[in-house]
Parts: structure tokens; C-alpha cells; sequence
């Protein structure tokens, strides 16, 4: 280490370089990342954030909410075979709404759950569902961004029905809009008037079934339930429209920064190995082991990788409360503290040259060439 940080500090020109572009990776890494889970958030959070494990869906609907269709008795079978605490009825329905007395249009999901379920989110403004409640429902606070508050009227321009905005909850996005969340009788209500301007029967019926269950239980009910699947949480999310092809993109995006800081950490800790090579002959004749001058080299990687991490974490932060809030981004701590470990030994990885070239050192080579 000592020998590593008396470098750094004689050559400071050469490392203030490498510590502005490995910053410049390091923050591209970061802010990518945020946006990769910021717009998957976006997409499926409604979703992920459920106590549920696995759901049920109409066989050959693509794992697809939009595509399913459950019915009464399929509910029953379920409850009957896992308990009716472990599965719930979920409707799932995107809409566009407007508020009342106002013509601007909002593109919201709609869910239909019970009342005194698991499946309704925390409230964390005004109050939540309730079964007699007729009406009132439950939005994702980004409608508040569109202009509705608590106690305002929504309209659904479909079927014209109004709902009553009785609290908020936080981060339910479903598609990229925001989730509004309703009582069973409202969406029976709501699935009536749809069916009837169809020209069909009222029905009432579901487009998935949620599961607290085991791995074992979910082999059980796909013999249990009839003309359904049972699917994971991550097989549900994956399939929700344009889900899987955003998130693909951007880890990609992102699995190409990680190769490319590895590359450009690997070529720039190599030449500078190159350049010193008459100084480790040197060293390694008046004694100086191999072992001391690799760590020296790998000393320096971490030295100013440290640094340059904590200076790009401090400035996706500030980005991150300067970004407005209808920009999708999210990073949390575990999300920063992996990316930065992953970071970290791409740099390591990228270093290995570097120690390599120390190893195979010969001290009288080095010292011939220097004095040449």
C-alpha cells in the first residue's frame, strides 16, 4: 500500500485520468441501473409488490392477465384446494378515465380485488378499500400527478362509470400506469357494464387467481383447477406487455458496460505496468518480492476504484434528486452496494494483466532495458 499510494500521489496527472474515467463508467453504470429498475417498477410493480408467489390464468392465455378469464367455480376450486386465505380472485383491466368536469384523459389499470384481502396495497394517504363502500376506490399516487386528488370523481369513458378517489397508495404501476385499486362488488359493477356494451352476459368474471402457496401446492392445483395454468410472479411480470423487451435491452446495455470497464481498466492498468517495468526490476533485484509489488499494483486498483465509487454513488444521488418526479428511476442501497461490488471486481478482473506482467518480471532484463 505504501509503495501504491507514494505513486499515485508523484504521478497525479496519470491517475486523475484513469480516476475520471473509471468515474465516468461507474456513474454511466449507476444511472443506467436506476433507469433499468425506475422503468421496471414502472412496468410491473403492482405486480411484484403483492404478496403473492404464483398465480392462476387461463390455459393458453401466454401467462398474459389481459388474455385470462376465470370464473366463479375456478375460484372455488382453488380456495378449496389450498384454503380460501392462500388464493384470491385478481381482475386486471387498463381503462382511461377522466375526472370530473375536466376532459383531460388518464390511461389508469384497473384491479379488482377484495376488500379485506392480502392482495390491497398499504394505504399511506386517505383511506382504503372497503367492501360496503360503494364507488371508492383506491389510486397509486402518480394519478395525483394528472390533476386528481382525494375525494375527487374519476369517469371511465368505456362505461361510464364514476369512482370516488378515497386514498393513495405508493408505487403500484401496472404497464406504465397508474394502478387504481377496487372492491369486488365495483368490479363486478364495472365487468357487467363492459360485458353488456359487448352485447355478451354480465358475468363477473376474473382474469387471474392469486396464490400464497408452496412450490409442491402449485404442481397440486394444475391438476386441481380446471382449463388453468398456475404460473410464477416472475413468469406473470415477464409477460406483461413490453416488460421482458425493455428489461432485456438495458441489462444488456448494462452487461456491455461491465465488459467494456473491464477492457479499458485491463489496457490502461497494462501499459502503465509496461512503462514501469525498469522500476520493478530494479526493485525486485535489491529484494523486493513479487508478492509485494502485485499487491502494489492491486493496491492501486482499489485505491482508485474506492474512489471513484464513492464519488460516481454521490453523483447519481444528486442526479437522482434533481430528476423530475415522472422520470422513472429507482436505486436503492442494496441495488447501489451490488452494483458497486460488481464494479469492484471488474476492476480487479481488469488488473490481472497488470499483476501478471509484475510476476513475470525479470529483474535483469528489466534493468538491461532501463539502462538502455
Amino acid at each position: 500500500m505504501f509503495l501504491a499510494l507514494r505513486e499515485i500521489r508523484f504521478s497525479k496527472t496519470r491517475y486523475v485520468l484513469i480516476v475520471t474515467i473509471m468515474l465516468l463508467v461507474s456513474f454511466l453504470v449507476l444511472f443506467v441501473t436506476g433507469l433499468a429498475n425506475g422503468l421496471g417498477n414502472a412496468t410491473s410493480s403492482a405486480v411484484r409488490n403483492m404478496p403473492a408467489d404464483h398465480f392462476i390464468v387461463q390455459k393458453d392465455s401466454d401467462d398474459r392477465f389481459a388474455r385470462s378469464a376465470l370464473h366463479g367455480e375456478q375460484v372455488k376450486e382453488a380456495q378449496n384446494a389450498v384454503g380460501q386465505e392462500s388464493a384470491e380472485p385478481l381482475g386486471v383491466q387498463m381503462t382511461t378515465v377522466t375526472r370530473k368536469d375536466s376532459d383531460s384523459k388518464i390511461d389508469i389499470a384497473l384491479f379488482g380485488v377484495q376488500a379485506d384481502g392480502w392482495l390491497v396495497p398499504q394505504t399511506v394517504e386517505g383511506q382504503g378499500l372497503n367492501q360496503t363502500a360503494k364507488g371508492t376506490v383506491l389510486a397509486d399516487r402518480h394519478l395525483a400527478e394528472s390533476g386528481v386528488a382525494i375525494g375527487d370523481t374519476i369517469v371511465d369513458s368505456a362505461t361510464g362509470l364514476e369512482w370516488t378517489v378515497g386514498g393513495f397508495t405508493e408505487n403500484q404501476s401496472y404497464s406504465h400506469m397508474p394502478a387504481v385499486w377496487m372492491n369486488d362488488a365495483d368490479w363486478a359493477a364495472y365487468r357487467s357494464e363492459i360485458m353488456a356494451a359487448r352485447g355478451g352476459e354480465a358475468d363477473t368474471a376474473y382474469n387471474a387467481i392469486a396464490l400464497r402457496v408452496s412450490g409442491s401446492q402449485a404442481e397440486e392445483l394444475r391438476a386441481s383447477v380446471t382449463d388453468a395454468d398456475v404460473i410464477t410472479k416472475s413468469q406473470a411480470i415477464s409477460a406483461i406487455p413490453g416488460h421482458k423487451a425493455e428489461q432485456s435491452s438495458l441489462m444488456m446495455m448494462i452487461a456491455f458496460l461491465y465488459v467494456i470497464s473491464a477492457f479499458v481498466l485491463a489496457v490502461f492498468f497494462y501499459v502503465i505496468t509496461i512503462q514501469k517495468t525498469g522500476q520493478f526490476g530494479i526493485l525486485k533485484a535489491i529484494g523486493a518480492k513479487t508478492r509485494y509489488l502485485a499487491g502494489s499494483v492491486v493496491a492501486q486498483v482499489l485505491v482508485l476504484s474506492v474512489g471513484s465509487l464513492a464519488v460516481g454513488v454521490g453523483l447519481v444521488l444528486v442526479m437522482k434528486a434533481m430528476l423530475p418526479a415522472a422520470m422513472p428511476f429507482a436505486l436503492d442501497g442494496g441495488t447501489i452496494l451490488l452494483s458497486c461490488s460488481l464494479f469492484l471486481a471488474v476492476a480487479l478482473i481488469g488488473g490481472l494483466a497488470s499483476v501478471v506482467k509484475v510476476a513475470k518480471t525479470d529483474a535483469l532484463d528489466a534493468i538491461g532495458r532501463a539502462g538502455a
